[in-house]
């Protein structure tokens, strides 16, 4: 029987019992599984899912189709709450275009799974309440932003497994359909310690990319007027 009488010390025996009943050993106690928020047994059948696009002035259509598409064949099991900015407002009743600090916080605190774009303040505040991120970074190829660099960042992120990254509609199918299954999956660790790593990593990586986006910008606008000497062979380098 499982429950408060397994959880119980080896020593204590359950009422009404012989007390020549043999304690059970220590040696295979198993310790109580840990999750991140307590769920209450009526919603053990249903998981609430966060999505938070930011604040970026650039619409991210894909993100929100994408959710609301696989949404369409979960409703039966999955809460949805959207935040989704500058992008049209989907059709669900839990849809708001801006959610303030403490509404945010709130919200990510009361989620099973998050889904972000590729803020870093985003993904920090994720992280922070305990979720790995599932996070798909805008792409300026769909005016979802003006450069890459959420691209390059979740990138790096996502090698080092801070972030689950996903890139494609399949990659964010995929990680939904696990996260429905073992929402467990898609917790970190929220010590102060683990807190700490992860902003100094999150910054390191940060910078890393921002150097990455300049010496690309430079490239692109290289002035055309520019003289290069030609090499040995005539050519221009």
């Amino acid at each position: 029987m499982s429950g408060a009488a397994d959880a119980a010390p080896a020593h204590r025996l359950a009422p009404g019992r012989p007390e020549q009943r043999p304690a059970r050993p220590v040696d295979r106690i198993e310790p109580a599984k840990q999750v991140p928020r307590p769920r209450d047994p009526a919603e053990v059948a249903r998981i609430h899912l966060l999505v938070a696009v930011g604040t970026d002035r650039h619409p991210f259509d894909r993100l929100v189709d994408w959710l609301c598409e696989w949404h369409a064949e979960v409703a039966d099991r999955v809460d949805l709450t959207v935040q989704h900015g500058h992008t049209r407002a989907p059709r669900l009743p839990d849809a708001v275009p801006f959610l303030c600090h403490d509404a945010l916080q709130a919200a990510m605190a009361g989620s099973d799974l998050v889904v972000c774009h590729g803020g870093p303040a985003t993904i920090l505040e994720a992280r922070r309440h305990g979720h790995l991120p599932i996070v798909v970074p805008r792409d300026p190829a769909h005016g979802e932003h003006v450069d890459d660099h959420q691209q390059l960042f979740c990138r790096r992120l996502g090698a080092a497994g801070m972030v689950a990254l996903c890139e494609s509609r399949e990659e964010l199918r995929g990680a939904l359909g696990s996260g429905l299954a073992d929402p467990d999956r898609f917790t970190v660790s929220t010590d102060a310690a683990a807190a700490d790593a992860q902003r100094a990593a999150v910054r390191r990586v940060g910078r890393i990319v921002d150097e990455l986006v300049a010496a690309s910008a430079r490239r692109r606008h290289r002035a055309w007027w520019r003289w290069t000497p030609p090499g040995r062979d005539g050519a221009r380098r």
